[in-house]
């Protein structure tokens, strides 16, 4: 007789969530996953930020590829030139948050905050006040416990299954304010025993209790 094994359900993990939508979000589930109902999942910043010009911009040197590392923010960097100089001139760069992150000068390699640049000189030098916005998105991935690629932190739990072979979609999750049964999960089948109690404090600290 040939075996039926059954999948994982919608939820099935679920034992209890916060009153409303509290605990559910919508996420993007990365291009190339293929996740499961139950599976634990992290955030994985994408590997370069995109970088705009203001319309009303004097200089007009062209900005490099923008690096990020996991020790980005999510949502939009401000970088606002202070001071003009020939062939060069500083500008400092805020977080999302309208922190100063520190200052850099054009043709000079920027690092801080977890992003990583070059703003090349122009044909006209910048002003103060010129400006680039810098975006910085996010994607979800099943958790691994690989290092400094955001990866390696459980942030969530997929409600159902999510086929994103061929595409990014939108999928809801889990995020905060729950209880869940921890034998219900999915994890790689690579995670050994301490990597996924890592993991289960990390969900712990956003509020989702593995039981």
């Amino acid at each position: 007789m040939a075996s039926n094994t059954e999948g994982k359900h919608r939820a099935e993990f679920v034992q209890s969530l916060a009153q409303g939508n509290r605990s559910i979000e919508n996420v993007t589930i990365k291009s190339g996953q293929n996740i499961q109902a139950g599976e634990v999942l992290a955030r994985e910043l994408t590997g370069s930020a995109t970088a705009t010009a203001d319309a009303q911009n004097t200089g007009d040197g062209v900005m490099g590829t923008v690096t990020v590392t996991d020790q980005a923010q999510v949502g939009t960097y401000m970088l606002t030139f202070l001071e003009a100089a020939t062939n060069a001139g500083a500008f400092m760069v805020e977080d999302p948050g309208g922190i100063n992150m520190g200052e850099g000068n054009v043709a000079a390699a920027f690092a801080a905050g977890g992003l990583s640049f070059t703003l090349a000189d122009g044909a006209t030098d910048y002003v103060p006040g010129d400006q680039f916005s810098i975006v910085v998105t996010e994607t979800s991935v099943a958790y691994t416990a690989l290092p400094n690629d955001g990866s390696e932190a459980a942030r969530c739990i997929s409600l159902e299954d999510y086929n994103a072979s061929s595409a990014a979609l939108l999928g809801a999750v889990v995020m905060r304010d729950s209880e869940v049964n921890g034998n219900e999960l999915v994890w790689p089948a690579s995670q050994s025993a301490a990597n996924k109690a890592l993991a289960v404090d990390q969900l712990a600290a956003l509020g989702i209790i593995v039981r």
